[in-house]
Protein backbone atom coordinates (compact mmCIF):
# COMPACT_ATOMS: atom_id res chain seq x y z
CA UNK A 1 0.00 0.00 0.00
CA UNK A 2 1.16 3.57 -0.61
CA UNK A 3 0.05 7.18 -1.03
CA UNK A 4 2.32 9.50 -3.02
CA UNK A 5 2.14 13.12 -4.17
CA UNK A 6 4.56 14.15 -6.91
CA UNK A 7 5.25 16.59 -9.75
CA UNK A 8 5.01 15.11 -13.26
CA UNK A 9 5.78 17.29 -16.31
CA UNK A 10 4.65 20.36 -14.39
CA UNK A 11 1.40 18.82 -13.14
CA UNK A 12 0.73 17.64 -9.56
CA UNK A 13 -0.19 14.00 -9.25
CA UNK A 14 -1.70 11.90 -6.44
CA UNK A 15 -1.28 8.14 -6.58
CA UNK A 16 -2.45 5.64 -4.00
CA UNK A 17 -2.92 1.91 -3.73
CA UNK A 18 -4.96 0.30 -0.94
CA UNK A 19 -4.01 -3.23 -1.94
CA UNK A 20 -6.00 -3.91 -5.09
CA UNK A 21 -5.21 -1.25 -7.72
CA UNK A 22 -3.37 2.03 -8.20
CA UNK A 23 -5.56 5.14 -8.46
CA UNK A 24 -4.06 8.15 -10.30
CA UNK A 25 -5.35 11.73 -10.07
CA UNK A 26 -3.72 14.67 -11.84
CA UNK A 27 -4.41 18.40 -11.53
CA UNK A 28 -6.01 20.21 -14.45
CA UNK A 29 -3.51 23.09 -14.39
CA UNK A 30 0.28 23.21 -14.32
CA UNK A 31 2.30 24.49 -11.37
CA UNK A 32 3.88 27.90 -12.00
CA UNK A 33 7.54 26.99 -11.55
CA UNK A 34 8.95 30.51 -11.30
CA UNK A 35 10.43 29.96 -7.85
CA UNK A 36 8.48 32.71 -6.09
CA UNK A 37 4.83 31.61 -6.21
CA UNK A 38 3.40 29.63 -3.31
CA UNK A 39 0.82 26.98 -4.18
CA UNK A 40 -1.80 25.47 -1.88
CA UNK A 41 -2.23 21.73 -2.32
CA UNK A 42 -4.82 19.50 -0.65
CA UNK A 43 -4.83 15.78 -1.38
CA UNK A 44 -6.09 12.59 0.21
CA UNK A 45 -8.80 9.99 0.23
CA UNK A 46 -11.91 8.92 2.09
CA UNK A 47 -12.09 5.17 1.78
CA UNK A 48 -11.02 4.61 -1.83
CA UNK A 49 -12.45 7.93 -3.07
CA UNK A 50 -9.57 10.30 -3.79
CA UNK A 51 -9.34 14.07 -4.15
CA UNK A 52 -6.63 16.46 -5.34
CA UNK A 53 -6.98 20.23 -5.07
CA UNK A 54 -4.39 22.72 -6.37
CA UNK A 55 -5.05 26.38 -5.58
CA UNK A 56 -8.79 25.73 -5.21
CA UNK A 57 -9.32 23.69 -8.39
CA UNK A 58 -10.49 20.21 -7.40
CA UNK A 59 -10.17 16.83 -9.07
CA UNK A 60 -12.08 13.90 -7.52
CA UNK A 61 -12.03 10.17 -8.14
CA UNK A 62 -15.37 8.67 -7.13
CA UNK A 63 -15.42 5.64 -4.87
CA UNK A 64 -15.74 2.21 -6.44
CA UNK A 65 -16.00 -1.30 -4.95
CA UNK A 66 -12.75 -2.51 -3.46
CA UNK A 67 -10.42 -2.04 -0.54
CA UNK A 68 -10.73 1.15 1.50
CA UNK A 69 -7.94 1.12 4.12
CA UNK A 70 -4.35 2.33 3.71
CA UNK A 71 -2.10 -0.17 5.51
CA UNK A 72 1.29 1.54 5.76
CA UNK A 73 3.71 1.17 8.62
CA UNK A 74 6.71 3.08 7.24
CA UNK A 75 8.04 6.53 8.02
CA UNK A 76 6.45 9.52 6.32
CA UNK A 77 8.78 11.15 3.78
CA UNK A 78 8.61 14.75 2.56
CA UNK A 79 10.60 16.07 -0.42
CA UNK A 80 12.50 12.86 -1.04
CA UNK A 81 13.32 9.46 0.41
CA UNK A 82 16.37 8.03 2.15
CA UNK A 83 16.64 5.27 -0.45
CA UNK A 84 15.01 5.15 -3.88
CA UNK A 85 14.22 1.45 -3.54
CA UNK A 86 11.65 2.41 -0.87
CA UNK A 87 9.48 3.90 -3.63
CA UNK A 88 6.96 1.52 -5.17
CA UNK A 89 7.36 1.64 -9.00
CA UNK A 90 3.62 2.32 -9.31
CA UNK A 91 3.82 5.36 -6.98
CA UNK A 92 5.42 7.59 -9.63
CA UNK A 93 5.22 7.96 -13.40
CA UNK A 94 8.94 8.45 -14.07
CA UNK A 95 12.14 7.55 -12.22
CA UNK A 96 11.94 8.92 -8.67
CA UNK A 97 13.89 12.11 -8.03
CA UNK A 98 13.92 14.37 -4.99
CA UNK A 99 11.90 17.59 -4.87
CA UNK A 100 13.66 20.94 -5.41
CA UNK A 101 11.79 23.89 -3.96
CA UNK A 102 10.12 25.02 -0.77
CA UNK A 103 7.47 23.30 1.37
CA UNK A 104 5.65 24.76 4.37
CA UNK A 105 2.55 24.12 6.48
CA UNK A 106 2.15 20.36 6.10
CA UNK A 107 -1.05 19.15 7.76
CA UNK A 108 -1.76 15.41 7.94
CA UNK A 109 -5.10 14.22 9.34
CA UNK A 110 -5.69 17.68 10.87
CA UNK A 111 -2.30 17.76 12.65
CA UNK A 112 0.43 20.11 11.47
CA UNK A 113 3.94 18.71 11.14
CA UNK A 114 6.60 20.93 12.65
CA UNK A 115 9.20 21.51 9.93
CA UNK A 116 12.03 22.32 12.34
CA UNK A 117 15.52 21.01 12.88
CA UNK A 118 14.56 18.96 15.93
CA UNK A 119 11.02 17.66 15.36
CA UNK A 120 11.40 15.31 12.35
CA UNK A 121 12.83 11.83 12.87
CA UNK A 122 15.57 12.48 10.31
CA UNK A 123 16.48 14.17 7.04
CA UNK A 124 19.30 15.51 4.90
CA UNK A 125 20.24 18.50 2.74
CA UNK A 126 17.46 20.80 3.98
CA UNK A 127 17.93 24.55 4.28
CA UNK A 128 15.94 27.56 5.39
CA UNK A 129 13.62 28.59 2.59
CA UNK A 130 12.26 31.92 3.76
CA UNK A 131 15.74 33.33 4.35
CA UNK A 132 14.57 35.75 7.05
CA UNK A 133 13.84 35.58 10.77
CA UNK A 134 10.16 36.07 10.01
CA UNK A 135 9.76 32.69 8.34
CA UNK A 136 6.33 31.07 8.32
CA UNK A 137 3.73 32.03 10.95
CA UNK A 138 6.22 33.39 13.48
CA UNK A 139 3.59 35.93 14.55
CA UNK A 140 0.42 34.20 15.76
CA UNK A 141 -3.21 35.36 15.58
CA UNK A 142 -2.83 37.41 12.36
CA UNK A 143 0.13 39.40 13.68
CA UNK A 144 2.45 41.08 11.14
CA UNK A 145 6.15 40.26 11.16
CA UNK A 146 8.94 42.78 10.50
CA UNK A 147 12.59 41.85 10.06
CA UNK A 148 14.94 43.86 12.27
CA UNK A 149 18.69 43.95 12.92
CA UNK A 150 18.31 41.91 16.09
CA UNK A 151 15.86 39.42 14.54
CA UNK A 152 12.18 40.24 14.14
CA UNK A 153 9.25 41.97 15.79
CA UNK A 154 5.50 41.38 15.63
CA UNK A 155 2.76 43.96 15.27
CA UNK A 156 -0.26 42.44 17.00
CA UNK A 157 -4.01 42.95 16.53
CA UNK A 158 -5.53 44.84 19.48
CA UNK A 159 -6.80 41.68 21.20
CA UNK A 160 -3.33 40.06 21.35
CA UNK A 161 0.05 40.79 22.91
CA UNK A 162 3.41 39.12 23.58
CA UNK A 163 6.55 38.79 21.45
CA UNK A 164 4.73 36.59 18.92
CA UNK A 165 1.14 37.79 19.60
CA UNK A 166 0.56 34.53 21.42
CA UNK A 167 -1.17 35.93 24.49
CA UNK A 168 -4.63 37.43 24.80
CA UNK A 169 -4.63 40.91 26.32
CA UNK A 170 -7.30 39.61 28.72
CA UNK A 171 -4.80 37.06 30.09
CA UNK A 172 -1.70 39.29 30.14
CA UNK A 173 -2.20 40.18 33.83
CA UNK A 174 -3.94 36.96 34.85
CA UNK A 175 -3.80 35.61 38.39
CA UNK A 176 -4.23 31.92 37.52
CA UNK A 177 -2.02 29.73 39.73
CA UNK A 178 -0.77 26.14 39.87
CA UNK A 179 -0.26 25.57 36.11
CA UNK A 180 -3.83 26.61 35.37
CA UNK A 181 -4.90 27.63 31.87
CA UNK A 182 -6.09 31.19 31.30
CA UNK A 183 -9.07 31.31 28.94
CA UNK A 184 -9.86 34.83 27.66
CA UNK A 185 -13.45 36.09 27.81
CA UNK A 186 -13.39 39.02 25.31
CA UNK A 187 -17.10 39.79 25.66
CA UNK A 188 -16.63 40.69 29.34
CA UNK A 189 -13.01 41.95 28.98
CA UNK A 190 -12.03 39.28 31.48
CA UNK A 191 -10.75 35.71 31.75
CA UNK A 192 -11.39 32.45 33.57
CA UNK A 193 -8.89 30.01 35.05
CA UNK A 194 -9.15 26.34 34.14
CA UNK A 195 -7.55 24.42 37.00
CA UNK A 196 -5.15 21.51 36.68
CA UNK A 197 -5.99 18.27 38.52
CA UNK A 198 -5.85 18.70 42.28
CA UNK A 199 -6.66 22.43 42.31
CA UNK A 200 -9.86 24.46 42.54
CA UNK A 201 -11.04 28.00 43.18
CA UNK A 202 -11.38 31.10 41.03
CA UNK A 203 -7.59 31.35 40.64
CA UNK A 204 -6.88 27.62 41.18
CA UNK A 205 -5.11 28.22 44.48
CA UNK A 206 -7.13 25.77 46.63
CA UNK A 207 -5.57 22.30 46.82
CA UNK A 208 -8.14 19.48 46.69
CA UNK A 209 -8.19 15.68 46.84
CA UNK A 210 -10.84 13.44 45.36
CA UNK A 211 -11.70 9.80 44.82
CA UNK A 212 -14.83 10.60 42.85
CA UNK A 213 -14.11 12.80 39.82
CA UNK A 214 -16.75 15.38 38.94
CA UNK A 215 -16.83 16.54 35.30
CA UNK A 216 -18.57 19.78 34.35
CA UNK A 217 -18.47 19.74 30.54
CA UNK A 218 -15.08 21.18 29.62
CA UNK A 219 -13.24 18.75 31.89
CA UNK A 220 -11.01 15.82 31.06
CA UNK A 221 -8.56 13.36 32.58
CA UNK A 222 -5.82 11.73 30.53
CA UNK A 223 -4.38 8.64 32.22
CA UNK A 224 -1.22 6.89 31.00
CA UNK A 225 -1.24 3.18 31.82
CA UNK A 226 2.17 2.29 33.35
CA UNK A 227 1.60 -1.41 32.67
CA UNK A 228 0.73 -1.06 28.98
CA UNK A 229 3.86 -2.91 27.81
CA UNK A 230 2.84 -6.01 29.82
CA UNK A 231 -0.83 -6.09 28.84
CA UNK A 232 -2.40 -8.86 26.77
CA UNK A 233 -4.07 -6.64 24.19
CA UNK A 234 -6.26 -9.46 22.87
CA UNK A 235 -8.05 -9.64 26.22
CA UNK A 236 -8.85 -6.13 27.46
CA UNK A 237 -11.17 -5.11 30.26
CA UNK A 238 -12.40 -1.78 31.63
CA UNK A 239 -14.85 -1.16 34.46
CA UNK A 240 -16.07 1.96 36.27
CA UNK A 241 -18.98 3.58 38.09
CA UNK A 242 -20.66 6.69 36.69
CA UNK A 243 -23.64 8.91 37.42
CA UNK A 244 -25.17 11.68 35.30
CA UNK A 245 -28.45 13.38 34.43
CA UNK A 246 -27.31 14.20 30.87
CA UNK A 247 -28.45 12.15 27.87
CA UNK A 248 -25.27 12.71 25.82
CA UNK A 249 -21.61 12.46 26.75
CA UNK A 250 -18.31 10.61 26.34
CA UNK A 251 -17.51 8.76 29.57
CA UNK A 252 -14.21 7.17 28.56
CA UNK A 253 -12.05 6.71 25.45
CA UNK A 254 -9.39 4.01 25.72
CA UNK A 255 -6.94 4.91 22.93
CA UNK A 256 -4.50 7.59 21.79
CA UNK A 257 -7.04 9.54 19.67
CA UNK A 258 -4.19 11.17 17.74
CA UNK A 259 -5.53 10.22 14.32
CA UNK A 260 -8.27 8.16 12.74
CA UNK A 261 -6.10 5.03 12.46
CA UNK A 262 -5.76 4.62 16.23
CA UNK A 263 -7.52 1.66 17.89
CA UNK A 264 -9.98 2.51 20.64
CA UNK A 265 -12.62 1.30 23.03
CA UNK A 266 -15.15 4.01 23.91
CA UNK A 267 -18.04 4.21 26.38
CA UNK A 268 -20.61 6.98 26.44
CA UNK A 269 -24.23 8.01 26.28
CA UNK A 270 -26.36 8.72 23.23
CA UNK A 271 -30.02 9.68 23.68
CA UNK A 272 -29.78 8.53 27.29
CA UNK A 273 -28.75 5.05 26.15
CA UNK A 274 -25.44 3.38 26.84
CA UNK A 275 -23.22 3.29 23.74
CA UNK A 276 -20.01 1.27 23.41
CA UNK A 277 -17.80 1.58 20.30
CA UNK A 278 -14.81 -0.62 19.45
CA UNK A 279 -12.21 -0.17 16.72
CA UNK A 280 -9.54 -2.87 16.47
CA UNK A 281 -8.21 -1.72 13.09
CA UNK A 282 -9.04 -0.48 9.60
CA UNK A 283 -11.20 2.29 11.09
CA UNK A 284 -14.13 -0.11 11.27
CA UNK A 285 -15.88 1.37 14.30
CA UNK A 286 -18.54 -1.00 15.59
CA UNK A 287 -21.14 0.82 17.75
CA UNK A 288 -23.03 -1.36 20.23
CA UNK A 289 -26.20 0.26 21.59
CA UNK A 290 -28.17 -0.83 24.62
CA UNK A 291 -31.81 -0.03 23.88
CA UNK A 292 -33.65 -2.09 26.48
CA UNK A 293 -34.38 0.86 28.73
CA UNK A 294 -33.31 4.46 29.13
CA UNK A 295 -32.04 4.44 32.68
CA UNK A 296 -28.48 5.74 32.48
CA UNK A 297 -29.36 9.44 32.80
CA UNK A 298 -31.18 9.16 36.12
CA UNK A 299 -28.51 10.52 38.51
CA UNK A 300 -28.06 7.07 40.01
CA UNK A 301 -24.72 5.26 40.14
CA UNK A 302 -24.30 2.69 37.39
CA UNK A 303 -21.55 0.10 37.16
CA UNK A 304 -20.30 -0.75 33.67
CA UNK A 305 -17.78 -3.37 32.58
CA UNK A 306 -16.61 -3.91 28.99
CA UNK A 307 -14.68 -7.10 28.22
CA UNK A 308 -12.88 -7.63 24.90
CA UNK A 309 -11.84 -11.21 24.15
CA UNK A 310 -10.24 -10.84 20.71
CA UNK A 311 -13.25 -9.84 18.58
CA UNK A 312 -15.92 -10.89 21.11
CA UNK A 313 -17.27 -7.99 23.16
CA UNK A 314 -19.29 -8.31 26.36
CA UNK A 315 -20.86 -5.32 28.10
CA UNK A 316 -22.23 -5.57 31.63
CA UNK A 317 -24.42 -2.84 33.13
CA UNK A 318 -25.10 -3.07 36.86
CA UNK A 319 -23.72 -6.64 36.68
CA UNK A 320 -26.24 -7.71 34.04
CA UNK A 321 -24.93 -8.84 30.63
CA UNK A 322 -26.63 -6.41 28.22
CA UNK A 323 -24.54 -6.76 25.05
CA UNK A 324 -22.63 -9.71 23.60
CA UNK A 325 -21.36 -9.51 20.05
CA UNK A 326 -18.60 -10.84 17.81
CA UNK A 327 -17.65 -7.71 15.86
CA UNK A 328 -15.49 -9.57 13.30
CA UNK A 329 -15.96 -13.35 12.98
CA UNK A 330 -13.10 -13.39 10.44
CA UNK A 331 -10.71 -12.35 13.25
CA UNK A 332 -8.73 -10.01 10.99
CA UNK A 333 -7.79 -7.72 13.89
CA UNK A 334 -7.92 -9.11 17.42
CA UNK A 335 -5.87 -6.73 19.61
CA UNK A 336 -6.84 -3.41 21.18
CA UNK A 337 -3.67 -1.36 20.58
CA UNK A 338 -4.76 1.54 22.76
CA UNK A 339 -1.27 2.98 23.25
CA UNK A 340 -1.56 2.99 27.03
CA UNK A 341 -3.80 6.09 26.99
CA UNK A 342 -7.24 6.44 28.59
CA UNK A 343 -9.31 9.63 28.47
CA UNK A 344 -12.18 10.28 30.86
CA UNK A 345 -14.90 12.89 30.32
CA UNK A 346 -13.46 14.33 27.12
CA UNK A 347 -10.20 15.34 25.45
CA UNK A 348 -7.68 18.14 25.86
CA UNK A 349 -9.02 21.70 26.07
CA UNK A 350 -9.94 22.87 22.57
CA UNK A 351 -10.46 19.33 21.18
CA UNK A 352 -14.20 18.88 20.80
CA UNK A 353 -15.63 15.41 21.43
CA UNK A 354 -17.88 15.39 18.34
CA UNK A 355 -14.89 16.21 16.11
CA UNK A 356 -12.32 13.87 17.68
CA UNK A 357 -14.78 10.95 17.73
CA UNK A 358 -16.05 11.77 14.20
CA UNK A 359 -19.60 12.12 15.50
CA UNK A 360 -19.72 8.87 17.49
CA UNK A 361 -20.32 10.97 20.62
CA UNK A 362 -21.76 14.47 20.65
CA UNK A 363 -20.37 16.20 23.73
CA UNK A 364 -18.18 16.10 26.80
CA UNK A 365 -19.37 14.20 29.88
CA UNK A 366 -21.14 16.01 32.71
CA UNK A 367 -21.37 13.86 35.82
CA UNK A 368 -19.20 11.78 38.12
CA UNK A 369 -16.85 8.82 37.63
CA UNK A 370 -15.25 6.56 40.26
CA UNK A 371 -13.74 3.08 40.79
CA UNK A 372 -11.96 2.78 37.42
CA UNK A 373 -10.21 -0.57 36.99
CA UNK A 374 -8.16 -1.65 33.95
CA UNK A 375 -7.85 -5.31 32.96
CA UNK A 376 -7.76 -7.53 36.07
CA UNK A 377 -5.73 -5.10 38.17
CA UNK A 378 -6.17 -5.43 41.92
CA UNK A 379 -6.10 -1.65 42.43
CA UNK A 380 -8.28 1.12 41.08
CA UNK A 381 -6.73 3.86 38.94
CA UNK A 382 -5.74 6.91 40.98
CA UNK A 383 -7.43 9.54 38.83
CA UNK A 384 -5.83 12.30 40.94
CA UNK A 385 -2.38 11.27 39.70
CA UNK A 386 -3.20 11.68 36.01
CA UNK A 387 -3.15 14.73 33.72
CA UNK A 388 -6.27 16.82 33.36
CA UNK A 389 -8.15 20.06 33.85
CA UNK A 390 -11.39 21.38 35.33
CA UNK A 391 -12.14 18.24 37.36
CA UNK A 392 -13.75 18.73 40.76
CA UNK A 393 -14.17 16.78 43.98
CA UNK A 394 -17.29 14.67 43.53
CA UNK A 395 -17.18 13.24 47.06
CA UNK A 396 -19.56 15.81 48.49
CA UNK A 397 -23.23 15.02 48.04
CA UNK A 398 -22.72 11.70 46.32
Amino acid sequence: DFLCISLVNGFTQLRYNLGDRTVILQTLQKVRANGNTWHSLSAGRTGNEGYLDLDGINVTQKASPGMNALDTHTDFFVGGVSSLNLVNPMAIENEPTGFTGCIREIVINNRELKLTVSDPKGGANIGDCDGTDCGYTVCKNNGTCQVENSGFSCSCPKEWTGTTCEQSIHCSQNMCRSQALCIPQPSSFSYTCICALGWAGKYCDNKIKFYIAKFVGNSYIKYTDPFYGKRDLQHSRLSLNFTTNETEGLITWMGKSEDEDNDFLAIGLANGTLKVVINLGERISVPLMHSKYFSCSDERWHFITVVQNQTCIKVYLDEELILFEDIDPQRKYTALNYGGICYFGGFEIGRKVNIVTAGLFQKEFIGKIKDVVLFQDSKKIQLMKAEGYNVYDGNSGN
